[in-house]
């Protein structure tokens, strides 16, 4: 959050997905999260205005 006068204002929202799956899955995981913004609700109306970013956090099972 940053303030713009004296309001906080959300600019940038981080996503980390903490996922334990075979490692088998991994390039379909690796995909669908490189895809998934375009089909998000959440992700498509803030698109622009606020920076949104994804990171795997992944486990072998």
């Amino acid at each position: 959050m940053e303030t713009e006068g004296k309001v906080l204002v959300i600019k940038r929202i981080k996503q980390v997905f903490r996922l334990t799956a075979s490692e088998d899955d991994r390039p379909t995981i690796e995909r669908v999260l490189g895809v998934y913004a375009d089909s998000c609700p959440v992700a498509r109306s803030l698109k622009g205005s606020i920076e949104i970013t994804s990171e795997l956090d992944f486990t072998p099972a």
